[in-house]
């Protein structure tokens, strides 16, 4: 299958994170319904990233701050996983492992930190920021109404997921 342009260029703004375990372990977990972590930070990802090359911002930020704000690398309905309520605590956990995982701007870590706004996190400190937490939440919408599935973005890109816990 051919890759368009907008695709090939998301890819590699990307490559190096989707290349990494730390994301592709996220394809372990649900987050919304039947949607894994992976799926739909990649789906937040490249739809933040076709919106800001649109609006001409920052789409390097825009890519790798969707991608990573879900990065907390747990099962979210498992209490014992986290210290409070995942709504408000989970911006926090993924900024950690992103930091962990590669060298952050300014402005991708507050876009992680600040997805969440106003419920559990920073406010948004850039148009950007901004754009995926908008764009977070109408992805999220569109996985809950089972109106779109976004594993068929990552089928088409090509991200393999790390293979699923045991059960």
């Amino acid at each position: 299958m051919t890759l368009k342009p907008r695709e090939t260029e998301f890819l590699q703004l990307t490559r190096e994170l989707l290349d990494s375990d730390q994301v592709r372990m996220m394809g372990r977990w649900r987050h919304h319904g039947p949607v894994t972590t992976l799926d739909h930070s990649l789906f937040v990802a490249y739809n933040a990233y076709r919106a800001a090359r649109l609006l001409r911002l920052d789409v390097r930020a825009a890519a790798r701050g969707g991608l990573l704000h879900d990065l907390y690398l747990y099962d979210s309905r498992d209490k014992s996983a986290h210290p409070g309520n995942q709504c408000f605590d989970h911006p926090r956990a993924a900024a950690r492992n992103a930091a962990g995982l590669t060298d952050l701007s300014d402005k991708e870590r507050n876009i992680i930190l600040s997805h969440m706004w106003p419920l559990g996190g920073a406010f948004p400190r850039s148009w950007e920021a901004w754009l995926v937490d908008l764009v977070d939440t109408v992805c999220a919408a569109l996985e809950l109404t089972r109106i779109y599935r976004p594993s068929r973005l990552r089928e088409r890109l090509g991200v393999r997921p790390l293979a699923p816990l045991p059960a």
